[in-house]
């Protein structure tokens, strides 16, 4: 990954954390962003923090804009900024609920992928990753408004594959099951934590994905459920 410029959204989040280091492990350079992220968060020099809120059109526009200004280019974007709420039936679901989980699950990804591409189309070999989940495919009761904004954002996704398969551009989603995070262990304090996924191996599935390996993988919805089945 030596020379290569990669976006981590959520960097300093549960999943992000394992991310940004591991693409820094990988010899990349990387920029964290998150709604509150500083320099001192990550010990490289090659790390850089990117303050910036990719909620609204706006915000995404001018954290990739800054991005390029500073490093000339964009190769790759690794996407882990979601949200949950759940707990009711679809017909108890209030329309903030649904509205939030789109505007967090959907809304900024297609902002952040609005921005993005038209500067990935330049590298000749961009590579995205996004982290959906395993709702996506495998909905349950109660989280209704959850579940339809991750399929919404695999659609997303795999269009993007298909309509930059011309500039070079991978575009792959990985759905996790329940992630081993310290947010999902405090509200989930009873689990079997063994059986979750382990951040860290998600991790190097996508250090794998974005790097020379992982070129031929594209449109790829990639399930990486752990034990906990």
């Amino acid at each position: 990954m030596k020379g290569k410029v990669a976006l981590v959204t959520g960097a300093n989040g549960g999943l992000g954390t394992y991310v940004t280091q591991a693409l820094l492990d990988a010899g990349g350079t990387v920029i964290g962003l998150a709604r509150t992220i500083a320099q001192s968060e990550f010990n490289s020099t090659n790390f850089t923090a990117l303050p910036a809120d990719i909620s609204t059109a706006d915000g995404a526009k001018r954290a990739v804009d800054g991005l390029v200004s500073r490093f000339g280019r964009l190769d790759i974007l690794v996407h882990t900024v979601g949200g949950f709420a759940g707990g009711k039936p679809l017909a108890e679901t209030e329309d903030a609920t649904f509205e939030r989980m789109f505007d967090v699950n959907l809304y900024s990804t297609f902002f952040l992928l609005r921005a993005a591409i038209p500067v990935m189309r330049k590298t000749g070999n961009g590579r995205i990753v996004a982290i959906g989940s395993r709702a996506a495919l495998e909905p349950g009761a109660g989280v209704g408004a959850y579940s339809a904004s991750k399929a919404a954002m695999v659609s997303l996704i795999r269009t993007v594959a298909q309509e930059n398969k011309d500039a070079g551009i991978t575009a792959n989603v990985i759905l996790p099951g329940t992630m081993d995070t310290p947010t999902n262990r405090k509200f989930m304090p009873n689990s079997d934590f063994s059986k979750w996924v382990r951040p860290a191996a998600v991790a190097s599935l996508i250090a794998w994905l974005v790097g020379d390996a992982g070129k031929d993988v594209d449109g790829a919805v990639i399930p990486v459920y752990g034990s906990d089945v």
